[in-house]
């Protein structure tokens, strides 16, 4: 049986706002997996307090998040950017989650955990826009 056109819709919103959020996860984790065998990163588990590390951390984060908030709007079968909004919020409360999950606990500068939650929502949004405007 063919589901009707509404509750396909509503499927496809789903996949492309869940795959927008693992594909920032994947490609993040993925990432700091290379750095960690290569030797780049300390082992897991143990603190990463060069702010050098850090930096490079947050920035191909930054720029996943990027491409999850394009892959969102690419994959969305309407109206992108309200696609966009919702994958936004949800990295902005995963990322504030983890923001003061780890505070004072000494993994590494406050910072980083900082920043990755206040550039949740632009990064998101400039892939959603990168996307429209493409």
């Amino acid at each position: 049986m063919n589901a009707p056109a509404g509750e396909r819709r509503i499927g496809r919103s789903v996949l492309a706002v869940v795959a927008g959020f693992v594909a920032v996860a994947v490609l993040s984790l993925g990432t700091d997996q290379v750095f960690h065998t290569l030797g780049v990163y300390p082992p897991w588990g143990e603190p990463m307090h060069d702010p050098g590390l850090n930096a490079l951390a947050l920035g191909y984060r930054m720029v996943f998040t990027v491409f999850g908030g394009w892959l969102t709007a690419r994959l969305a079968p309407y109206q992108p950017m309200t696609h966009v909004w919702v994958l936004a919020a949800i990295g902005f409360c995963s990322a504030g989650a983890g923001y003061f999950a780890t505070r004072g606990l000494g993994l590494g500068p406050e910072w980083m955990p900082l920043l990755l939650w206040l550039s949740a929502v632009p990064c998101t949004w400039f892939g959603g826009w990168l996307h429209r405007r493409g």
